[in-house]
């Protein structure tokens, strides 16, 4: 059991990175903000394609990662 959670854990943390590396960047930092980024933030579009595959597959890996390293810690001391 404790190998197989660890195995979970290693293999969702390289997924989760490999994901966040893909994806784009949501902004220009402190100059979007300030010119009108929070438009986009409140706006009702929807990202659609594989920006918003990318997205899910980023939560999905990033729950995995912590429910496996919250029962590692927990049942293996």
């Amino acid at each position: 059991m404790h190998t197989l959670l660890l195995v979970v854990l290693l293999v969702s943390a390289l997924i989760m990175v490999i994901l966040v590396m893909m994806q784009r960047s949501r902004g220009d930092g402190l100059s979007e903000a300030i010119t009108g980024g929070a438009e986009q933030l409140f706006s009702k579009q929807k990202s659609r394609g594989i920006e918003a595959g990318l997205n899910r597959l980023t939560i999905f890996f990033a729950i995995v990662f912590f429910v496996s390293a919250f029962l590692l810690g927990y049942y293996f001391k």
